[in-house]
């Protein structure tokens, strides 16, 4: 049984905590540096990388594109998972555990492939619009995550609850916005922050289902990097840094870190 002043346990997980923590650190202080190129240690303090950052045009761009397609996939997966996951918990479906692995099955592929796949499939054989097949993807990327949190919610919730709902007079549907939801509006939250974060972040289906005119944050700046080598790419990473702990902040003022905790 392990102690809790395990010198060992406590040494192995200061050396993976500054593995995790130290590349962090280095690109926030090469954001900050003169030189023409990211170097460390720095040269001086200047802002002007942040400024370049919204002086680049595919920059801007793909920050908007990606925000809009992360939101709606997320939202699409909630949309989707949820009375999936109801169904699938609540009532007695045949083959239950195969349609468990069939909607966990994006995560037991390569990215990479699934990008390729609905490339060659919808975009060169059925001739979908690249937007819509880029959305189709991402969906595909965060359903898995709403499934399994949902999941565990379902499964913890007391169904007493529902029924006590049904007996004093509330449909299957009404019982299930104001009794279901908001029983689980944790894992909800949740499962919305690990759509938004990795399809925001998604850079392997993104590469196959980007155009000229449609292009995602990530792969704009793997392009800015085949040309640059300058601190602008650690500029924006610090920027997308702030941006997600924005967004965690936004959710620990509205439902709490320690809801999340208790899931």
């Amino acid at each position: 049984m392990l102690k809790a002043n395990n010198k060992v346990l406590v040494t192995i997980s200061a050396i993976v905590l500054f593995f995790l923590i130290a590349p962090l650190i280095m690109v926030i202080i090469t954001a900050f540096g003169t030189d023409a190129t990211i170097a460390f240690p720095i040269h001086g303090f200047t802002l002007h990388w942040f400024a370049n950052v919204f002086a680049q045009p595919d920059f801007v761009a793909g920050f908007k594109m990606s925000l809009i397609i992360a939101l709606a996939a997320s939202l699409l997966a909630l949309v989707i998972g949820v009375p999936l996951v109801y169904a699938l918990t609540r009532y007695n479906v045949h083959h239950q555990a195969w349609f468990q692995t069939l909607f966990l099955s994006p995560t037991f592929i390569p990215e990479i492939v699934i990008g390729f796949a609905l490339y060659q499939g919808l975009v060169i054989t059925v001739q979908l619009p690249l937007l819509l097949t880029l959305l189709i993807g991402h969906f595909l990327l965060c359903l898995p995550y709403v499934v399994r949190l949902v999941t565990a919610s379902m499964v913890l919730m007391d169904e007493h609850i529902e029924e006590a709902a049904w007996v004093y007079g509330s449909s299957r549907l009404k019982a299930f916005l104001t009794v279901t939801i908001p029983n689980i509006r944790a894992s909800l939250v949740a499962a919305f922050m690990l759509c938004f974060i990795n399809s925001f972040n998604n850079i392997p289906i993104s590469l196959f289902l980007n155009g000229p005119d449609l292009s995602m944050l990530p792969t704009a700046i793997l392009n800015y990097l085949q040309n640059n080598y300058d601190p602008t790419v650690s500029a924006i990473s610090v920027l997308l840094m702030l941006f997600t702990a924005a967004m965690m902040l936004l959710v620990e003022k509205g439902l709490g870190l320690k809801a999340l905790n208790e899931m």
